[in-house]
């Protein structure tokens, strides 16, 4: 069972390199909830036992966690759950690799000096905010000055999109970046049959044109353009999953409230997500920041059309008219994509069926686990 571990030392012996190649690495994180990076070592991790990596996910004690690190433990993966960041230095010296994913500057701050190398951040930050000016150009010139010297002076940085590699040497100056593209489960995320998602629809209240709009309540998950867009389209539905206990959350349900809409409902954090892709009809995403998506991929893999914006890390993925399509953030324009897929459903089925033979062929979980393997295997030796 995991627990919140003291900073007593660990049981010698534990952590280091076992007979036969094996490498033991340790995952430090300090989010407070669980989100797509956190995900992703739930899906990445396990697979790398196939490559005789060990890994160990060090979480904090808090309630928000409890689901992710019960799954993390039934999937394989041992959890140490710790209440004080300034412990574990010392709870990971005897591993072979350390790797740091921080969600603030402190956390690198307080552990890249602290840990014993080699050192490594694991970044899925979403780097640049698309944000209307003079908003974006502060947040371009903060991020690099809080997280850019920690970034130096680890030992390697890993990261998802090749524009997030480009974006870390260029602007943070970091030079030992290693690009692995994410991946998705192909298995999990996969496309209905006929007679399988009308049963879903029929489970979920589907009775309409369905849009899709997951992701956790952020100012840049810009899902305010999203609620926006659902009152100038009064005939589509906009069903919303993530967490709502932030500011935005409360707009958006007040902004609901004031005007009244009926085509908009709220669904919180889900754990069924393979369930409302496969029974949804499109995919919004206006997103103003991303690295590499999770929630794209899982819904191309799906073959779920996508309507996301044109910022740079998602025209990685999504090719625009061919696996999806990007549009400015303006809800407008994002109605009007809308409402072209509606009227237009062999279009729709079209891109997604192209969405998921690009995501069979690039992006794969076990292609994304092989390149994580080989980066730390690299990095431990």
């Amino acid at each position: 069972m995991n627990r919140v571990v003291s900073p007593s030392p660990l049981a010698k012996g534990v952590g280091k390199q076992r007979e036969g190649g094996s490498v033991n690495v340790a995952f430090l994180t300090d989010a407070p909830r669980v989100a797509g990076s956190e995900f992703w070592l739930l899906d990445v991790l396990p697979l790398l036992r196939g490559d005789d990596i060990q890994c160990t996910v060090f979480l904090r004690g808090t309630e928000p966690l409890h689901e992710i690190a019960r799954r993390f433990e039934a999937a394989g993966v041992t959890v140490q759950r710790y209440a004080d960041l300034h412990t574990l230095p010392d709870l990971t010296r005897h591993f072979d690799l350390r790797v740091v994913q921080g969600w603030t500057p402190g956390t690198y701050q307080a552990l890249i000096p602290n840990l014993q190398k080699p050192r490594w951040v694991v970044s899925h930050d979403q780097l640049d905010f698309h944000y209307p000016p003079p908003l974006r150009q502060t947040y371009a010139e903060a991020y690099p000055w809080t997280k850019a010297p920690w970034f130096r002076r680890a030992d390697g940085v890993l990261t998802v999109s090749e524009w997030a590699g480009d974006f870390i040497r260029r602007r943070m100056g970091a030079q030992n970046v290693q690009v692995v593209k994410n991946g998705v489960k192909t298995g999990r995320f996969y496309p209905a049959a006929p007679a399988e998602r009308a049963e879903l629809r029929r489970g979920f209240g589907f009775t309409r044109f369905t849009v899709l709009v997951p992701g956790r309540f952020a100012p840049e998950k810009n899902q305010l353009a999203a609620i926006r867009a659902a009152r100038h389209a009064p005939e589509l539905d906009f069903i919303f999953v993530g967490d709502m206990d932030s500011t935005v959350g409360q707009l958006a349900q007040g902004y609901k409230g004031f005007f009244r809409l009926q085509n908009v409902q709220f669904w919180g954090r889900r754990w069924d997500m393979p369930e409302l892709y496969r029974a949804a009809d499109v995919l919004l995403q206006p997103t103003i920041a991303e690295n590499q998506s999770l929630v794209t991929l899982e819904a191309m893999s799906s073959a779920l059309p996508i309507v996301t914006t044109d910022i740079p890390a998602q025209a990685e993925l999504v090719q625009d008219g061919k696996t999806g399509l990007l549009v400015p953030s303006d809800p407008r324009l994002l109605v009007t994509a809308l409402k072209a897929l509606a009227a237009h459903p062999e279009r729709a089925r079209q891109l997604g069926e192209q969405a998921r033979q690009y995501v069979l062929e690039r992006h794969t979980l076990e292609q994304c686990a092989a390149g994580v393997a080989r980066v730390l295997r690299g990095a431990a030796t």
